[in-house]
């Protein structure tokens, strides 16, 4: 018998805080940054090129969280027979939580006991743990810390299915996940689709990002003698499976450093990867043969490595994680193109394996050979397991479990685009955020004093024909900005007046340190801004820098990442002491991002300055290469 239910579940978790009202005008500096082209493969090459984004608009930052863990109540829904159970977040993007092999006790996944958000995803907060679903572009996506729609539907078996869907604001496309456990079976069955309603090709990318835990005896086997190494050093290498660099590249423990391997696809073989313990038990993955990319992803063993292990689970006792992936490309620098008026689908399986673990600790030949085998005869025709998920697709959903955005509802407003009737986005679901932009599609948007939304750049004729007020400038400006009207974005800007959104942004753009005072005189609240006039200010006029920081209200002033800002200014001042005074204190940057080292840094060149030579402390060391 298949049971679903909805309960709390109970975790200590940092607040995830409020989002950035500051535009991203500029998406944050993405590691997978690929530079040697021109020696990759024409269609690897190409499909890297391809479908960058500019921005992460209409979507704001979310870097409003803090690292204060207190026990909070988190929705989770709970999928169970007798064999498995599986625990979704709907709350924080459909992640796979936790899936449980009930007859051995074996947790399949990295199940972090913590909630830390930490910035390594487009918008900044991601948190680690699970399987994580990535729709958009390259890196964690949009949702992951945003809810999505979540109901009941009948499986193909009589059995309840969870459905989960969301509409993606960057890309406008449709995720849909389905979560199948049959009453027999040893395996949960994941139906994904990802719909394009409009008439244009889009760029589509996905991958399933699966972390599970790693110990010394760990192996990952995948059908492949060959790999794409990515060593955050942007470029990509082919090189052999298993041995490279001294080490068996197949035990995520022997690597000191963190690095990407992008398993090549053999011709003719199921996309399937696994992660094994020393006593050849773990977790495996398969799917369809669409989700053809397999990949293995560790932070390394380095003191930076380490570091953030702990800064993603605070008080982590054992040895970690690594991530198992599964994507539509081989790589994921690659954007595929999605015609429109079209959904692609495919069906992914998860579930306990068992192989002798002197084949999986083997030879490398013998161990993804016999993998292989045992694979196939777990999971069997997915084939057919996908055209039977396919006939409730499109079924209705049943009984509402969870309440995504209102994103969707509003643009299919807009557009009148159809999508599916298994993922409806009925009006009721939009919001206060999203009804305040229903009067733009008469022409009109409400002229009043509050902090702009994020703009809906897709609604660029809507705002160029609507009429004037400082708020439909402003959003003019973040429209014709993003489509690369510079000219035209800083003159809405100016037209928009004396306010701080507008003045921010002239700032960003222009380079203009007169309108990053002002705007901090104008809304001295507003924590990111100050932190941006702050460091713009640093680079070119101390004297203003210092003032600024001198007239910031305390709880502002108190922020870690304007505390960060105040030890560059000691430092650039020749306040050496003072500024080692403030890093001895401690600054937990709750922000710091992934391939960033500040807090390293600026130790180092205290030291420099002091003429001392104190060792970093490991708790600022986050350097992972």
């Amino acid at each position: 018998m298949t049971t679903l239910s909805a309960h709390d579940l109970v975790l200590p978790a940092a607040s995830l805080g409020e989002e950035n009202p500051l535009p991203p005008l500029r998406s944050q500096q993405e590691l997978h940054r690929v530079e040697n082209l021109d020696a990759l493969p024409a269609d690897l090459a190409e499909n890297i090129r391809y479908g960058g984004l500019r921005s992460m608009l209409p979507c704001l930052d979310q870097d409003g969280y803090d690292r204060e863990l207190v026990d909070q109540a988190l929705p989770s829904l709970v999928l169970e027979n007798d064999h498995v159970r599986a625990t979704v977040l709907p709350s924080l993007g459909g992640r796979l939580y936790s899936l449980v092999h009930k007859a051995s006790g074996q947790e399949l996944l990295y199940r972090n006991p913590v909630l830390q958000p930490a910035n390594l995803a487009l918008r900044n907060a991601w948190f680690a743990g699970g399987v994580e679903w990535n729709l958009g572009s390259t890196g964690h996506w949009t949702g992951t810390c945003s809810p999505m729609h979540a109901a009941r539907v009948d499986g193909p078996d009589g059995t309840p299915v969870l459905r989960l869907w969301e509409w993606e604001r960057t890309r406008n496309l449709v995720v849909q996940l389905d979560f199948w456990l049959p009453a027999d079976s040893e395996l949960l069955y994941v139906g994904a689709r990802i719909q394009n309603p409009s008439s244009d090709v889009v760029p589509a990318y996905w991958w399933s990002n699966i972390a599970v835990e790693q110990s010394e005896g760990t192996r990952v086997v995948a059908p492949t003698d060959q790999a794409w190494r990515f060593g955050y050093d942007r470029g990509l290498a082919l090189v052999g499976v298993p041995e490279y660099d001294g080490i068996d590249l197949t035990y995520p423990m022997r690597h000191g450093r963190a690095v990407d391997f992008f398993f090549e696809p053999e011709p003719g073989e199921a996309p399937w990867i696994a992660a094994l313990d020393a006593e050849g038990n773990g977790l495996v993955q398969a799917s369809t043969q669409r989700l053809r990319g397999r990949k293995l992803f560790v932070w390394g063993e380095g003191q930076g490595g380490r570091n953030w292990q702990d800064w993603l689970s605070p008080g982590l006792s054992g040895p970690g994680y690594c991530e198992i992936q599964a994507g539509l490309a081989r790589t994921q620098m690659e954007h595929l193109k999605l015609p429109g008026a079209t959904s692609w689908t495919w069906l992914e399986a998860y579930g306990r394996l068992s192989l002798d673990p002197a084949i999986a600790h083997g030879e490398w030949g013998d161990a993804r050979a016999g993998a292989g085998t045992a694979v196939g005869g777990l999971v069997g025709d997915l084939g057919e397991r996908e055209r039977e998920w396919a006939t409730i697709a499109d079924a209705e959903p049943g009984e509402p479990l969870f309440r995504g955005s209102g994103w969707g509802a509003l643009e299919l407003r807009r557009t009148g685009w159809s999508v599916s009737s298994g993922t409806p986005f009925p009006s009721e679901t939009m919001g206060e955020r999203e009804r305040a932009w229903l009067p733009l599609l008469d022409g009109q948007l409400a002229d009043d004093a509050g902090t702009p939304d994020g703009t809906l750049v897709a609604w660029n004729d809507l705002l160029e024909g609507a009429e004037d007020n400082w708020l439909v400038w402003y959003h003019r400006g973040v429209v014709r900005w993003y489509h690369g009207d510079e000219a035209g974005a800083i003159d809405a800007w100016q037209k928009s007046g004396d306010n701080p959104w507008a003045l921010r942004n002239l700032a960003t753009t222009t380079s203009d340190l007169a309108a990053y005072v002002r705007a901090v005189e104008l809304a001295p609240e507003v924590a990111p801004l100050a932190i941006e006039a702050v460091n713009a200010a640093l680079d070119v006029d101390l004297g203003t820098a210092g003032r600024i920081l001198d007239r910031l209200p305390a709880e502002v002033a108190a922020d870690p990442r304007i505390r960060l800002a105040r030890v560059r200014y000691l430092l650039v001042t020749g306040q050496a002491t003072d500024a080692e005074k403030l890093l001895d204190e401690g600054i937990d940057l709750a922000t710091v991002r992934e391939g960033a080292n500040p807090l390293a840094e600026y130790w180092r060149q205290t030291q420099e300055q002091l003429g001392t030579d104190r060792p970093v402390p490991a708790r600022y060391e986050f350097g992972m290469h």
